[in-house]
């Protein structure tokens, strides 16, 4: 293990525990990656789709977990700051295949992983609960063989998915999240809510860090601050607005014959030649 894998791996764990929430950079290839490191962001988040999408592939474990591996590592040697790999349901049948992947990602650079129960077999519904705490323990034992402390960030996905009445959701995602947490665990990710009473509900429920998803009616980050939200990430936000920028461009190109879309707010070409000329790989 890399010493300097071990001191992103503390870092990581102490920005949840920031004066602010952790904003976490949403990333997909190594020019994202760059681009949000030299922004200033502490710590970057690979997003799944994005990912996917470079392979010519849509979201939802549709890649191979080789190119996951490879992709994640990419991005993990291109930037000096810690990398989290978003590993969906995890890419396995069971707690063991899951934890073999994790100990491939950390040895490729991750120092955290986000883990779903969603999964991708069953689509409505979420992953029987002492099933994924088996998961996650069997993640935290791998990490400990690596002699890393990786981050595990266990999303529970009731307000993505919309089930159930919302008490129940409310009271179902603070009951998984604390059994995460008691799991190994080290923060609760809850996609899809929203309203401040419930984050607020959320954060005194759950017993750990909780991280929420940046997307429409979202609070803005101070006022996340305030609830005692601990992280946000903002999923495949950034890879579909790269996207919807070039359909614009190309839009533009073959019905007005004008270039306005790809020339406001461009890098200049000097400066993006200077992003990746002093690119090196971080070890």
């Amino acid at each position: 293990m890399r010493a300097s894998q071990q001191s992103r791996a503390r870092a990581f764990h102490a920005l949840h525990q920031g004066p602010a929430p952790l904003v976490i950079g949403s990333v997909w290839d190594v020019a994202s990656a760059v681009v949000f490191a030299q922004a200033g962001f502490a710590a970057l988040g690979t997003s799944s789709a994005g990912i996917a999408y470079t392979h010519g592939r849509p979201d939802g474990q549709v890649i191979t977990a080789d190119q996951l591996i490879e992709s994640v590592g990419r991005i993990a040697g291109a930037v000096s700051i810690p990398v989290s790999a978003d590993i969906e349901a995890g890419f396995g049948q069971s707690p063991e295949q899951i934890a073999a992947l994790c100990e491939q990602l950390i040895a490729a650079g991750a120092v955290g992983i986000n883990l779903e129960d969603a999964p991708g077999n069953t689509p409505g519904s979420l992953a029987d609960a002492d099933l994924q705490c088996a998961t996650i323990g069997g993640i935290r034992q791998a990490a400990r063989r690596c002699g890393l402390s990786l981050f595990i960030n266990a999303r529970t996905d009731g307000f993505w998915l919309g089930l159930w009445d919302e008490p129940t959701r409310l009271a179902e995602s603070i009951r998984r999240g604390n059994a995460y947490l008691a799991a190994g665990a080290d923060c609760v990710f809850v996609p899809g809510a929203l309203k401040p009473d419930t984050l607020a509900a959320l954060v005194q429920g759950i017993k750990g860090p909780v991280n929420i998803l940046a997307m429409p009616g979202c609070p803005d980050v101070a006022s996340l601050g305030r609830l005692g939200v601990r992280r946000l990430s903002q999923g495949s936000g950034p890879v579909r607005a790269a996207l919807g920028l070039t359909r614009r461009v190309a839009r533009e190109l073959l019905e007005t014959g004008t270039y306005n879309h790809f020339h406001q707010g461009a890098i200049a070409y000097p400066e993006a030649n200077a992003l990746f000329s002093a690119h090196q790989t971080f070890e």
